[in-house]
């Protein structure tokens, strides 16, 4: 009987043990929780990512718009455009912006070809008359004037596991291009581009 004693006080100490359920939920929490903050730091790092993106998508779209406005354009009026971007950027930081505007003529045989460009630091990214060949096809129009605005800006993840990644992990580059009419007259020159 005394042998019996030790060994029956383990069992039924090992049955309450396995009906009692007080700890069970602090356990399933913490086992869960890393996972938990992952999916909510992934969450918050895909809508910051979409803002981001959404307002590039503007901000190229916008400032294409903006110059197939007007009649003509110079340098200056081009050197304009970047802080209509940085606007549709507020709140986040647009110091490595890169934007680029081109002028492209379509002549009678449909061709596409560089009029003028111009780029954020000031050079012309494109060379004049050069050949270009991302047109769309619904806009190749013989004897037609466009405006192409290229817009890229780098997305830097702020939480997202930043010491597993490598920094050149980290960082998205969106970028957006628009094609648009002129919307008065032939061709919108740029006399000192």
């Amino acid at each position: 009987m005394a042998m019996r004693t030790p060994f029956t006080r383990l069992v039924q100490q090992a049955r309450r043990l396995v009906r009692e359920r007080k700890g069970a939920g602090a356990i399933e929490f913490a086992i869960l929780f890393p996972v938990l903050i992952m999916l909510y730091i992934g969450a918050f790092e895909i809508t910051i990512g979409l803002s981001v993106s959404k307002r590039a998508t503007r901000a190229a779209g916008a400032i294409a718009d903006l110059v197939t406005q007007q009649q003509s354009v110079t340098k200056s009026a081009l050197a304009d455009m970047p802080s209509v971007a940085t606007a549709m950027f507020v709140p986040y930081n647009t110091t490595s912006l890169t934007l680029k505007i081109t002028g492209i003529s379509i002549d009678a045989g449909a061709n596409a070809k560089v009029l003028w460009s111009w780029a954020q630091d000031g050079t012309a990214p494109y060379a004049k008359n050069g050949t270009v060949s991302d047109v769309p096809a619904d806009m190749k129009t013989a004897n037609s004037f466009l405006v192409r605005t290229e817009l890229s800006i780098p997305y830097t993840m702020f939480l997202f596991a930043p010491n597993f990644m490598p920094d050149g992990m980290r960082t998205i580059t969106i970028s957006r291009s628009y094609f648009y009419r002129q919307r008065q007259g032939d061709s919108i020159p740029c006399g000192d581009c």
